[in-house]
C-alpha cells in the first residue's frame, strides 16, 4: 500500500515535468493578463498613500515594465508578496516534479540530490524568514510592474530550475571533495545572504541592537556600517550570488547551460546595485558619500 502511494505521488508530480512547456506558456499568458489589470487599476487609482499612489510618467513602456503602484492590493492581499510566494512555491513544485521523474526513471544521482537539497532549504528558509523581505529593495523601492510580475511568476520557477532539468538528461559524477566544496559554497553563501538581510532588518527595528556582539557603527544616524554592511555596501548580493553558484556546481563544468541562473543573477544584481547607489546618493547625499568612504566595496570585497 505504501509503495502504491509513493508511485501515485511520483506519477502526479511528473505531470508538471511532462508538461513543462504548456505550463510555461500558460503562466506567461496569466502574467500578461495580470499586468493588464494592474496597469488599468493603477491608472484609475486616486489614492494618495505611498503604497497605492499611481506614478505615471507618460511613457507606456516604462510604466508597463516598472509598474505604476508600489504595493497594489486585492481583497486586502499584498500582491507583491503574493506573487513572490507563488514563484517560490512554483520553483519548489517544479523541482519536486523533476526529482520524481528522476526517481521514476532510475537516474537519481548525487548531483541531483545536492541540487534538490540546496534549493529546498533555500526556498523553505525564505518562508521562515519572509519578514526580512520587508527591508529589501524589491519591497521598498520597486513598483509592481511587468518586470516583477513576470519575474516572480515565470522567471523564478522556470529558469531557476534549469539545473534540475539539465541533470535529468546529463549524468554528472562528483568526487567527494567536489561535493564537500559545493556544500561549503552553499553554506557560506547562506550565512552571508541571510546574515546581511537579518542585520539590516534588525537595525531598522532597533538601531541600537548589537551587531556581532558590538554596538553598531552608524553613518549619519541612518546607514548601518557594521557587520556585513561594513564589509560591502551590498553584501547580501554577494551571498545571493554564492547561493546561485552552489545550485549550479552539482552540474559540473561540462556545459554553460546550468550556469544560466548565476550568470543572469550577476548581471541583474550589478544593474540593481547601480540603480540603488544612484537612488541612495540622491536620498542621503553627504551621508551616502561618507558611507561610501567608510565602505568602499560595492559587492565583492577588494574586487568591486
Amino acid at each position: 500500500m505504501q509503495n502504491f502511494s509513493v508511485a501515485v505521488l511520483c506519477k502526479c508530480l511528473q505531470v508538471i515535468s511532462n508538461r513543462g512547456l504548456e505550463l510555461l506558456s500558460t503562466t506567461f499568458i496569466f502574467s500578461f493578463l495580470t499586468m493588464v489589470v494592474l496597469y488599468a487599476a493603477g491608472c484609475r487609482s486616486c489614492s494618495k498613500g505611498s503604497s497605492l499612489k499611481p506614478h505615471i510618467t507618460g511613457n507606456l513602456i516604462h510604466d508597463w515594465w516598472y509598474g505604476i503602484q508600489l504595493n497594489p492590493q486585492f481583497m486586502g492581499i499584498d500582491l507583491k508578496f503574493f506573487f513572490v510566494r507563488a514563484g517560490m512555491m512554483g520553483w519548489l513544485i517544479i523541482n519536486l516534479s523533476v526529482l520524481a521523474k528522476s526517481v521514476q526513471d532510475g537516474s537519481l544521482s548525487q548531483s541531483m540530490i545536492l541540487y534538490q537539497l540546496f534549493c529546498a532549504f533555500y526556498i523553505l528558509d525564505y518562508f521562515v524568514h519572509e519578514e526580512y523581505m520587508t527591508s529589501t529593495w524589491d519591497i521598498i523601492a520597486e513598483r509592481l510592474g511587468f518586470m516583477l510580475v513576470f519575474g516572480d511568476l515565470v522567471w523564478i520557477p522556470f529558469t531557476f530550475s534549469i539545473q534540475g532539468w539539465w541533470l535529468l538528461n546529463n549524468k554528472v559524477e562528483l568526487t567527494t571533495a567536489t561535493a564537500i566544496a559545493n556544500c561549503f559554497v552553499f553554506l557560506i553563501g547562506y550565512l552571508v545572504f541571510r546574515g546581511a538581510n537579518k542585520q539590516k532588518h534588525i537595525f531598522k527595528q532597533n538601531p541600537k541592537a548589537l551587531i556581532w556582539g558590538k554596538p553598531p557603527k552608524v553613518v549619519g544616524g541612518k546607514l548601518l556600517a557594521s557587520g556585513y554592511w561594513g564589509i560591502a555596501r551590498h553584501s547580501n548580493y554577494l551571498g545571493d550570488l554564492l547561493l546561485a553558484l552552489s545550485f549550479s556546481l552539482p552540474c559540473g563544468l561540462s556545459s554553460p547551460i546550468p550556469y544560466f541562473y548565476p550568470i543572469y543573477l550577476f548581471i541583474l544584481l550589478v544593474w540593481r546595485e547601480r540603480r540603488d547607489e544612484a537612488r541612495c546618493a540622491e536620498k542621503y547625499k553627504d551621508i551616502w558619500a561618507e558611507y561610501c568612504r567608510l565602505v568602499p566595496w560595492r559587492i565583492f570585497p577588494y574586487l568591486y
